[in-house]
């Protein structure tokens, strides 16, 4: 599956990558936070990975939905 994941660090991916090593998911990594601002980068992706930081409220939901995206994953610490 495409996977968008933002607000990511450098630490973020090497954990990422690894726990995806063996499943096989299409990363791709924003340092962005989601936001009204960049849920256009969401565009054509089926699951958005964010985290605490980022924005879903109602207008980035409606946009996530719009593009395509199905599955929202949370990071949280």
């Amino acid at each position: 599956m495409k996977i968008a994941v933002f607000s990511t660090k450098p630490y973020d991916r090497s954990y990422l990558d690894a726990a995806n090593e063996t499943i096989g998911h299409e990363l791709t990594y924003f340092e962005a936070k989601l936001d009204k601002d960049t849920v256009p980068l969401a565009q054509g992706f089926p699951c958005v990975c964010v985290f605490v930081n980022d924005v879903v409220d109602a207008h980035v939901l409606l946009e996530l939905k719009a593009g395509g995206t199905t599955l929202i994953a949370l990071r949280s610490a």
